[in-house]
């Protein structure tokens, strides 16, 4: 085996985080990882860069025997990782991001031509369409993502960890990662391979180990299994549904009306939709998903339209002015924009509505505790306390704390911006099921999501963006992924 984790445990304040772990994997080879959040995929990865030193136990790579790893020795040994945050210099170029660390000089001086060279030469072998001059700032999610695989590739790993490394991608960019993935395995790279996306680990994988609660529940040939075996060795118990039936909960109202709504590189948006509908973006990267909620919510200005809430003319100038409104945002990125990370839980939870649960000027800390504890069990966030702070939780637990804030908030419009990335199947259903129970109490929703079978799944009527602007509108009776995808592409154009 080149990979060797022996009897590995870490343990946490009030938790066992990693219990007695050992995981063996072959050069070559590409074995998932899956579980639950929580279930300690993420701590056992960062066993293997140095960024957890284990309690106790071992790690053998390619024979050589380690008690614990230093991100110098990780690297010494071939191991990279793509994280599933992202660790990129917003202010710097692609190419530079890409050697950042261990960049070409010429001389004294650093060669930012030869960087951007080597780039290219990389993203020319996988298909890659970036700009390595381009600010890492000035890209979308999704092809940030492009450029940390990319910088993996450029270490010539040995050992390739990838966490969730799809979760921000649109269906054609997962393809053209499948074929990286393909041709990383055929060079002999040994890749790890984390995520909720099953039908991936059956794409991509020779073998599956399952994770629950610290623990290996079970290691087999991917052949070997199906998804409904994995999700039920998941979660511990049976999902008979994708996604939960949800009553006609449609009122005549309409909540928001936009019209010809321009700004934010979006052109002349126009739609309506009713109180207690869910309607669905769909939509290649940088196609103006997220740019829209950035309009409606008032973190960019509008320059032309118009938005009628309630039947009134707002202008939102900023997200405060949206939260008063009543409208609320469940961000993309969720460490950016979602979350204070060093805050605990009920103090993030609660953050939208202090002036609700406070007297003269004075925080009613046991009423934050009970809202607090109301949402944790409600939408199962895995955490030992409520003190707990947002940066140790889980990627998944951290979204549903987010969501959680503004479902405290009681907002009569949510956006949900990718609201599933990174999170679980369990956890995926609980959303899901958050969403049905939302506009079935009279809210409206509107879902940003990059995977298909979601937003069609989910929403009552879809509207297709592409380069922003609007290039379909469908009912639930005439969903159709092709349709889509071909809408999806109109005027697509390159970075």
């Amino acid at each position: 085996m080149f990979l060797q984790l022996n009897n590995i445990t870490k343990t946490y304040p009030g938790v066992t985080a990693l219990n007695n772990i050992t995981l063996h994997v072959s050069k070559g080879e590409v074995h998932a990882l899956v579980g639950e959040n929580g279930a300690g995929k993420s701590t056992l990865i960062k066993t293997c860069t140095g960024a957890v030193i284990p309690d106790s136990g071992h790690i053998i790579v390619d024979g050589e025997k380690f008690s614990s790893m230093t991100p110098k020795l990780s690297k010494q040994q071939g191991i990279a990782v793509i994280y599933q945050e992202f660790n990129l210099v917003g202010q710097m170029s692609v190419a530079e991001n890409i050697f950042l660390g261990r960049a070409i000089c010429k001389g004294l001086r650093i060669d930012k031509k030869a960087m951007a060279a080597e780039a290219l030469k990389i993203f020319r072998q996988f298909d890659i369409d970036i700009d390595p001059n381009t600010l890492v700032s000035n890209l979308t999610v999704g092809y940030q993502q492009l450029v940390e695989i990319a910088k993996a590739i450029s270490q010539k790993a040995k050992i390739l960890i990838m966490d969730e490394p799809s979760a921000p991608l649109t269906k054609a960019e997962v393809e053209r990662m499948y074929r990286i993935v393909d041709k990383l395995k055929a060079e002999g790279v040994t890749i790890i391979y984390i995520s909720h996306r099953l039908e991936e680990i059956f794409r991509l994988t020779d073998r599956v180990t399952v994770m629950r609660d610290g623990n290996i529940v079970e290691t087999m040939n991917t052949g070997d299994t199906n998804i409904e075996k994995l999700i039920k060795r998941m979660v511990g118990r049976e999902i008979k549904e994708t996604y939960p039936v949800r009553g006609c909960c449609i009122k005549d109202e309409v909540l928001l009306d936009v019209r010809n709504l321009s700004g934010n590189g979006l052109f002349n948006i126009s739609f309506k939709v009713k109180r207690g509908e869910v309607l669905g973006f769909a939509g290649l990267i940088g196609s103006g998903r997220s740019e829209l909620a950035e309009l409606i919510f008032g973190v960019k200005p509008k320059t032309g339209g118009q938005i009628f809430f309630k039947g009134k003319e707002i202008s939102p100038k900023t997200p405060r002015s949206a939260i008063d409104y009543g409208i609320a945002l469940v961000p993309e990125d969720r460490k950016k924009q979602g979350a204070l990370l060093d805050i605990d839980i009920k103090g993030n939870i609660c953050m939208p509505i202090l002036e609700r649960i406070s007297k003269l000027s004075f925080l009613n800390k046991g009423e934050e505790k009970r809202i607090a504890n109301q949402y944790k069990e409600s939408i199962k966030i895995k955490t030992p306390s409520l003190e707990q702070k947002i940066k140790n939780l889980s990627g998944g637990n951290q979204q549903k704390v987010i969501v959680a804030k503004w479902l405290a908030s009681d907002a009569e419009l949510i956006i949900f911006d990718e609201p599933t990335r990174g999170i679980d199947v369990g956890a995926k259903y609980e959303i899901y099921k958050l969403v049905n129970s939302l506009v079935e109490a009279g809210k409206t929703v509107l879902m940003i999501s990059s995977e298909m079978g979601e937003i069609m799944g989910m929403s009552d009527r879809i509207i297709v963006l592409s380069e922003g602007k609007m290039t379909g509108f469908l009912d639930k009776k005439e969903f159709n992924q092709e349709d889509i995808m071909t809408m999806a592409s109109i005027t697509k154009g390159k970075v």
